[in-house]
């Protein structure tokens, strides 16, 4: 047996500043999967102590990069060899983006003598992602490797416009290229400081005048609003405006805040008279801000990326600003004087916000279905009873999510997001899991999303993320099963499944894993999932429980709206009806 070599031992070659740079940025993991072409970055990341996270499929890599992302904060970063290494990655990186998350794909290519002459794993990989990418870029040139880098990093951040995702690869050949220290300014490599665009004064005056003539304030957060949480509760308190959350900002202002009123969503939306949007697009889950859905609405937009500004509605005014600073800028103006407000309106919607939030923590939901298996809301009946104060919720599926958005009360939370990206659950949780080992970390998915990234509980497992990860088991892609049944002449085709038996598939790859299926037997099974970490809970569910978002007629795809109701209100809107 020969010797091993040590073929990337040369500390100056362009991996090893790749290397260096990532490190001197704080990133402290790599999610990936190994390959030829990526090899000289992996192994001088790995022998400058970078934790490398390996998984069994490179979309789910990127999928954990986006999710520490999120929840640190950071830039994620992941790697992925050439050919199907990067195009395995496409799904993931195109949820990246519609989520503006901070990821960098460091991805592989063929070596420059090899270029165009049919070498392996060789395809056009920056022009498959630069339309769901901020940059797309190949490094060819050895002395520019690392400026292209911190471009490309810089533009994850949203520098040169919205952030979302960056993808550069360097040629094998000239990764291994030496590259001297004279050629490599230290301003290349030195981690930066956010930028914090403070508010144009004129805008100010011009959102105080807003909010002040306003008799039904609505103040609606977005993912551009993460980090202003405090900035916005001394806001709410000084406007007296109410406040919906959406997916993407949970936790921003407590539950118990007198200005929360996310059991009267539709109400709010529909009365009130100025929407404040806070770093958050008018997409479909907001109506695309259309009269139809906000018939007596203007609108007031506060974004520090202009794309958070100009979708679909504008804002008179809009700031293009740090959201925080925007806030407080606001708050000091309004605090002695915020307006007058329709006292009877806010009142109203309060009470029945808190009337309905009371009625459910009063009552346990229904146990079974009609067809005597679980209930999909005794999950998280069960996680109520059971879970810290402060776990963190990760939400998968499609039907499921309906029920997940209602029962899942965690202030720190993920979902698919606005690409209804469904496999997103298992890596999200390994990550998370990673970045907050002492926290509990519960995934709640449905079968068929479950299914798509299902292996990555063997990356759990070996990595040690402690997350517990509940399958409602439903045998079916349930909303999709619905639309079949009640729109397409009960023609059901293609959209059912088994109840597989995934709580031994996660025994099989070494991990904790139960069956449930009475109800009464979900609470101590968490318990035991939650002590034995890594964990699978299979819940065999109910396909006969309909979620409201199948009743509102989401996966049948109305022709202007989400929902129908709002397609309805659209239509007569547009005199179609």
């Amino acid at each position: 047996m020969t010797e091993p070599q040590d073929l990337n031992r040369d500390e100056d070659n362009v991996a090893a500043w790749i290397a260096h740079l990532l490190a001197e940025r704080g990133i402290d993991r790599i999610f990936g999967l190994q390959g030829g072409h990526i090899q000289p970055i992996w192994d001088h990341a790995a022998k400058r102590g970078i934790r490398i996270i390996d998984v069994r499929d490179e979309g789910a890599a990127v999928h954990m990069a986006h999710a520490h992302a999120e929840l640190t904060g950071g830039l994620g970063v992941a790697m992925a060899t050439a050919g199907p290494g990067v195009t395995n990655c496409v799904t993931a990186i195109a949820n990246a983006s519609l989520a503006r998350a901070p990821v960098l794909l460091i991805g592989g290519c063929t070596s420059r003598p090899q270029a165009n002459m049919g070498p392996l794993q060789d395809i056009p990989h920056t022009d498959i992602l630069r339309p769901v990418s901020r940059y797309a870029r190949t490094a060819r040139v050895p002395e520019q490797a690392i400026r292209e880098l911190d471009e490309a990093i810089a533009r994850a951040f949203g520098d040169l416009g919205e952030p979302g995702p960056s993808y550069i690869e360097i040629p094998t050949d000239v990764l291994r290229t030496r590259l001297p220290s004279t050629l490599v300014p230290a301003d290349w490599i030195a981690a930066k400081a956010p930028r914090r665009a403070p508010p144009d004064p004129a805008r100010v005056d011009d959102a105080v005048a807003a909010i002040r003539s306003a008799k039904r304030p609505l103040v609606v957060s977005g993912r551009g609003a993460r980090g202003a949480g405090p900035a916005l509760v001394r806001f709410l308190d000084a406007v007296d405006a109410l406040y919906l959350d959406t997916q993407e900002s949970r936790g921003l202002v407590p539950p118990e805040h007198p200005a929360v009123v996310g059991a009267v969503r539709a109400a709010a939306m529909a009365q009130a008279d100025l929407v404040i949007t806070l770093g958050r697009k008018l997409d479909y889950q907001l109506g695309f801000g259309s009269p139809a859905v906000f018939p007596e609405a203007r609108f007031l937009r506060i974004a520090d990326t202009a794309g958070e500004l100009v979708d679909n509605r504008r804002g008179t005014p809009e700031l293009l600003a740090s959201v925080p600073l925007a806030l407080d800028a606001l708050t000091d103006a309004l605090r002695n004087d915020p307006g007058t407000r329709d006292a009877d309106w806010l009142s109203g919607l309060r009470a029945k916000h808190r009337d309905r939030i009371a009625k459910g923590k009063e009552t346990a939901g229904p146990q079974t279905g009609s067809d005597g298996k679980v209930h999909p809301m005794a999950i998280f009946d069960a996680i109520r009873e059971v879970a810290n104060d402060d776990y963190i919720a990760i939400a998968d599926g499609g039907d499921l999510l309906s029920f997940a958005r209602v029962g899942l009360e965690a202030g720190t939370y993920l979902d698919a997001g606005a690409f209804g990206c469904l496999g997103v659950g298992v890596p999200f949780a390994v990550a998370v899991a990673l970045a907050h080992p002492d926290r509990q970390v519960i995934s709640v998915n449905g079968d068929g999303a479950y299914g798509i990234n299902a292996m990555e509980i063997d990356t759990a497992v070996r990595h040690g993320a402690k997350a517990v990860f509940i399958v409602s088991n439903n045998a079916a892609w349930n909303i999709e099963r619905y639309d079949q049944e009640y729109n397409y002449g009960g023609r059901v085709v293609g959209t059912t499944l088994r109840h597989s038996d995934y709580a031994a598939m996660a025994r099989a790859l070494g991990a904790h894993g139960e069956r449930v299926e009475d109800p009464s037997d979900l609470a101590d099974a968490l318990r035991r999932a939650i002590e034995n970490a890594p964990a699978v809970i299979d819940v065999v569910t109910s396909q006969e429980v309909v979620s409201s978002d199948a009743k509102k007629g989401l996966g049948f795809v109305p022709d202007y709206q989400a929902l129908t109701a709002w397609d309805d209100a659209e239509r007569k809107r547009r005199g179609l009806e």
